[in-house]
């Protein structure tokens, strides 16, 4: 089998790759019938050279290749057809943005498997950036508190090479007696978390954090029943919230009452109650003057984030009582720090951590047969047609 590593076309550049120089060097030790190509690219974050060295081809043209791997969208113009392509689509909700791409992918006949829905058994994500947008999400977001009160100026994560070099940064400022709240346990979550504690900020209970002052900065990481409640008053087990979430408003309020900074990291379903919304912002009880929405759903859960940030312009104000966009130095208005592709701007260790967990589960099963159904599950596309599981898009790709 021939593997192609394909360039990013899709702008901004990506610097990110699935496989590194060293993942790829693994893998055909492991696969002796593993061949992998590498298109040239002056963009990604490991150079061409690091890839010759290893002893892998760097070409112009990776037709030969049986499958295709990449990060971003595939420009529809760059689709080889009758090829077997893995990327991000940001299809799987509709996205409008691209339906083009689905349509395309279909008329050229290539069978596409969308690193979204690359799952278990169990539909447990299993590569995933997650983490790394964690990591850089909760670094910039205390680079925004600095700004925002002008008492320290970390440099752009862009600037530095690794999660190590972040917490190295974060550990020479020094914080006022803030409380940050911090929701999700999953990848982001905990991403997220790890760089709280490497800067040995206490976490305290939810009990300690609302009811209890601190001479110290301190975080708690919160869950959906932490800052929902059924609308009846029952006390149910977080599956119930999952499968009723309409049953559920949000008791988050508790939290932004007593709370400086705000770092986003939850899932967020459809049916869900907002966990803040525009009018919770205006009460003078809301006293929350930072988010970092690492989650990043537009004009949804976080009232706040009314638009998407870039790496370049990572922070924009948003000033609760117009509920307009200000700037974040007004001392009226929230910071907000809402970049949507934050593992970019770490881009070595984010490809590390995907190409390991890509090797480990992917790679395997166009070996052993597929006997996981780790590939049935994430081909979203194949002969011309959308699979039995992605059927319902039927719909989106007919443009109704």
């Amino acid at each position: 089998m021939k593997i192609g590593i394909i360039k990013e076309w899709k702008m901004p550049a990506d610097r990110r790759v699935v496989l590194s120089p060293a993942e790829c060097e693994k893998l055909v030790k492991e696969f002796p019938d593993l061949e992998i190509k590498v298109e040239s690219s002056n963009d990604r974050v490991f150079s061409d050279n690091e890839y010759t060295e290893k002893g892998f081809e760097v070409v112009d043209d990776v037709s030969d290749c049986d499958v295709l791997l990449g990060v971003k969208e595939v420009l529809k113009e760059k689709l080889i057809p009758n090829k077997k392509y893995f990327f991000f689509s940001h299809t799987i909700k509709k996205q409008a943005y691209n339906r083009d791409l689905l349509q395309e992918v279909l008329a050229k006949n290539i069978e596409l498997y969308d690193h979204e829905v690359i799952v278990n058994k169990n539909n447990t994500r299993l590569v995933a950036f997650g983490r790394y947008a964690g990591i850089v999400g909760a670094y910039n977001g205390f680079r925004t508190y600095g700004l925002k009160f002008n008492l320290f100026n970390l440099p752009k994560a862009t600037e530095l090479h690794n999660q190590k070099m972040l917490i190295q940064e974060l550990n020479k400022i020094q914080l006022p007696n803030i409380k940050i709240v911090l929701t999700g346990k999953g990848r982001v979550s905990n991403g997220a978390k790890e760089m709280l504690d490497g800067m040995n900020i206490r976490e305290v209970t939810v009990n300690e954090y609302l009811n209890e002052r601190f001479n110290e900065p301190v975080y708690v990481q919160i869950d959906v029943l932490d800052y929902n409640i059924r609308k009846d008053g029952q006390v149910k087990n977080e599956q119930d919230f999952f499968d009723n979430a309409k049953e559920y408003n949000s008791n988050f309020m508790r939290f932004a009452k007593v709370s400086d900074m705000y770092i986003a990291c939850h899932f967020y379903g459809s049916g869900s109650p907002y966990i803040f919304t525009r009018d919770d912002a205006k009460s003078e009880d809301f006293n929350i003057k930072v988010v970092a929405d690492i989650s990043c759903d537009i004009d949804g859960p976080v009232a706040s984030t009314i638009r998407p940030s870039i790496i370049a312009r990572p922070i924009y104000g948003y000033l609760a009582k117009s509920e307009q966009e200000v700037d974040f130095r007004k001392p009226s208005a929230i910071a907000v720090m809402a970049v949507d592709n934050l593992p970019c701007e770490l881009p070595k260790d984010a490809s590390e951590g995907f190409g390991k967990s890509f090797s480990e589960h992917v790679i395997p099963a166009f070996f052993n047969n597929d006997k996981d159904g780790i590939l049935q599950r994430a081909r979203m596309t194949q002969n011309g047609k959308l699979t039995e599981r992605f059927s319902y898009l039927q719909d989106f790709v007919d443009g109704k």
